[in-house]
């Protein structure tokens, strides 16, 4: 039921709330019944779907190739529509006056030279314009994670969140990164000490949230570089991966392991709690399901990413990109502006 705050539905897909997220994901995991999630940032609501229960025309999706869309068309085959624009089409942004980020940005640091945080996710709206449809955006999207609600948002990301397989759960945080064609990029990537800072809080803060839930837990790669590729070309992007043992009937706790972990600490910072409470107080809307997590349990292990690189479509038909970056004591708010 809805209370006003909380809406019954995403689309035509059934929302549920916090403790029947965590009941419904126990369940199917106990099950091994294969199902698709999305949760929002706040945690609050999700989807929690069976695949045998789900409709393409609901919700398309694709997540290191376990997907729905199966057609190189993306989602002209389960009926969305597109415009078929036949050259490529770039994104325009229409950034937010420098005045609106640089009065969030000073929150976030004072919050920061208090020692409230030691590194805070600011995020922003940016309106966009583009001849593509969300369809459009999904079928050209050239990432890891997709994802694509008709008529609401599509999410095109390069960034895992968690995996859970042969009783292990693996996370891998990125942050810090450089266009792949500049000299030396990689070098470059790895030398810069604002980054490097950026990085080591993440990878401490996913470690400490790791533990809660796992024993055993150790970083068992500490910042090599990825390269992912965006349609303005390729990126490099500093990763981590940390492990940790999970126990024998994990596939009953899928709900109990992944919700504590929410809101990710890639998407928010550190420490958690106080960071999150800056960011309430810097950004002035609603992250919704921007940033938060997406995924698919295929019977006997998950995957799931973070929900960034994300277009949201407004009621009057409009775009919003959705974006932001790493703050800390470091940071200027003129060089993040323009990031």
């Amino acid at each position: 039921m809805s209370d006003g705050r909380f809406p019954p539905t995403l689309g035509r897909l059934p929302l549920h709330r916090r403790n029947d997220t965590i009941a419904r994901l126990n369940r199917f995991g106990a099950e091994g019944r294969p199902f698709v999630f999305l949760v929002d940032y706040a945690a609050e609501q999700a989807v929690v779907e069976p695949l045998d229960a789900l409709s393409p025309d609901e919700l398309a999706y694709d997540f290191g190739g376990v997907t729905n869309v199966p057609s190189p068309d993306g989602p002209t085959a389960v009926g969305h529509p597109r415009v078929g624009v036949a050259q490529p089409a770039a994104l325009t942004p229409h950034l937010p006056a420098f005045a609106d980020y640089a009065r969030a940005f000073a929150l976030v640091q004072g919050g920061l030279r208090r020692g409230d945080s030691f590194l805070t996710n600011l995020t922003q709206r940016v309106p966009i314009k583009t001849p593509l449809t969300l369809a459009d955006i999904f079928a050209r999207a050239r990432a890891r994670y997709r994802l694509f609600v008709p008529e609401r948002w599509v999410c095109f990301s390069p960034e895992p969140f968690v995996r859970i397989a042969d009783g292990h759960i693996r996370t891998f945080p990125m942050k810090g990164t450089i266009d792949a064609t500049l000299p030396q990029a990689e070098q470059t990537l790895l030398a810069n000490a604002k980054e490097q800072a950026e990085h080591a809080t993440i990878v401490d803060l996913l470690r400490n949230d790791l533990s809660q839930i796992a024993t055993e837990v150790h970083v068992a790669r500490y910042r090599y570089v990825e390269e992912i590729h965006t349609h303005r070309g390729a990126l490099l992007q500093t990763s981590s991966e940390i492990v940790g043992h999970l126990p024998d009937n994990y596939l009953s706790q899928l709900g109990d392991i992944l919700m504590p972990l929410l809101p990710a600490g890639s998407i928010t910072g550190a420490p958690k709690l106080a960071t999150v409470q800056s960011i309430a107080e810097a950004e002035t809307y609603d992250r919704g399901y921007y940033t938060g997590i997406m995924g698919c349990f295929d019977g006997t292990s998950l995957q799931s990413a973070v929900m960034i690189r994300f277009v949201e479509q407004k009621p009057d038909g409009s775009l919003v990109f959705k974006a932001g970056g790493g703050i800390t004591t470091r940071s200027d708010a003129k060089s993040e502006y323009q990031e």
